[in-house]
């Protein structure tokens, strides 16, 4: 529970637990975006979601994913781009003409587990509608009969199990634009946009019944909501998902996105929602540009750094939470150059800074205070402190007590470094690291 979490509804109260150390312990997931909207790959890359206007946002829509809504908006760029590259052709069209011909489940799987993640999350069914895996109900809107004819999910489960980690399912449980045919969305009121009728219901139950039986996920990301017909008790509630998810995975874990109804985790996105951040349970996801699904118009100057990556990485993690870190597929498939290059720089530092990251807690700030001139951060395990310092050459960290024992000062390797203690701070001189990004810092606590 969080301390300012609403009342959960009666049927849902028997869920609340203790959120599984596994999934604190993971530190990382990578999530995939992938659909037909990967076909036209278009999107204006305007920001970060939480820091634009949000009627701008909509029109202008960063999002790839989100292309079905955006050329529906007649004046948007994207309408006119759906116009002049492809005649104004319904968007139904990129189902067949999706061929990810050059998809390996294994070869990606590896490139994720070599990043340090515990757990690895695909969208089954986005907004659009259309599944990755042969839904019931769909009549052939699905992977399976259409453009890449074959189960994605499946493809994905076996390779992320056979790489040792968890598997999760993302459903837009919220949004299906093509079930609905409803106006698109223009403006932050989402609520009407959003189907909430017991037709929508019984359908959407009916996909996440079949997802659990057949992939049994480890983790259970919805997005945007629950239809309302679907969350009272009956024989399409929310309330029977989670009785089946927790019977056949009890260390499982559900995000707060299915409405009021149950959640083991807070989420944020980018720089939106960000008051449920600092609390026990919560992830923050975002994509490695600023579109969660594949962005051709993403440049360098849109996506994160490898060493940006990290940072990231570790600024989330010293607060408490998780990464749950994008890559948008190509059609084809394939981890675009620029988002490859930043997964396998993120691999290379966590393969030597890892152990203070991953299973790791947050360290009190009555201890030592995080800071940004120079950037610091701070994690504990056990009775070590980590710092992690973004600068190299001679460098002071202030607020940091003397629990901190700074004569036990080393670097990842072991090599010992020369620190001075001044009043509540450190001076200390640091090499340039071998693989750029924050400096990792061990010193004994005072027990």
């Amino acid at each position: 529970m969080f301390k300012d979490d609403p009342v959960r509804p009666e049927n849902y109260q028997r869920f609340e637990r203790e959120v599984p150390q596994w999934f604190t312990d993971a530190k990382l997931g990578i999530f995939v975006h992938w659909g037909p909207y990967s076909v036209p790959a278009w999107a204006e890359p305007i920001g970060e979601l939480g820091t634009i206007e949000k009627q701008y946002w909509f029109k202008h829509n960063p999002y790839a994913e989100w292309y079905f809504n955006t050329v529906r908006i007649e004046d948007s760029p994207a309408a006119q781009h759906q116009r002049d590259v492809f005649g104004g052709a319904p968007y139904d069209d990129f189902i067949d003409q999706w061929d990810p011909s050059e998809f390996d489940p294994d070869e990606f799987l590896a490139l994720v587990k070599s990043t340090g993640a515990g757990y690895f999350v695909p969208t089954t069914k986005h907004h659009d509608g259309v599944t990755l895996w042969d839904a019931p109900g769909t009549d052939g809107r699905n992977t399976v009969a259409r453009g890449p004819k074959r189960d994605l999910i499946g493809a994905f489960e076996k390779a992320t199990r056979d790489a040792g980690l968890r598997f999760g399912v993302y459903y837009s449980g919220g949004l299906d634009w093509h079930f609905s045919n409803l106006p698109p969305i223009t403006d932050d009121n989402q609520q009407f946009g959003r189907p909430v009728d017991a037709d929508y219901a019984a359908y959407a139950y009916a996909h996440v019944d079949d997802l659990l039986d057949r992939y049994s996920p480890d983790v259970l990301w919805g997005d945007i909501e629950w239809p309302d017909a679907g969350k009272a008790p009956g024989p399409f509630s929310m309330e029977n998902l989670f009785e089946k998810f927790y019977a056949k995975s009890p260390d499982g874990v559900a995000n707060d996105r299915w409405g009021e109804t149950h959640w083991d985790f807070r989420t944020s996105e980018y720089q939106n929602g960000l008051s449920v951040e600092g609390d026990s349970g919560w992830e923050n996801c975002r994509g490695i540009g600023y579109s969660f699904g594949h962005n051709t118009l993403e440049d360098e100057t849109h996506l994160l750094s490898g060493p940006d990556a990290v940072k990231t990485f570790v600024d989330i993690v010293s607060r408490g939470g998780n990464l749950l870190l994008n890559v948008g597929l190509t059609s084809l498939g394939t981890v675009p150059d620029l988002q490859r290059r930043t997964l396998e720089h993120l691999a290379s530092w966590n393969a030597v800074n890892g152990d203070a990251v991953f299973g790791s807690t947050t360290l009190d700030a009555s201890i030592a205070t995080p800071g940004d001139q120079p950037w610091v951060r701070w994690t504990r395990t056990g009775d070590t402190a980590n710092a992690f310092v973004d600068a190299s050459g001679e460098v002071a960290l202030t607020g940091v007590t003397d629990a901190v024992l700074g004569g036990s000062a080393r670097l990842a390797d072991g090599s010992a470094v020369s620190v001075t203690r001044e009043g509540d701070g450190l001076r200390l001189t640091l090499p340039a690291p071998e693989i750029a990004g924050p400096a990792l810092i061990r010193f004994d606590l005072a027990v």
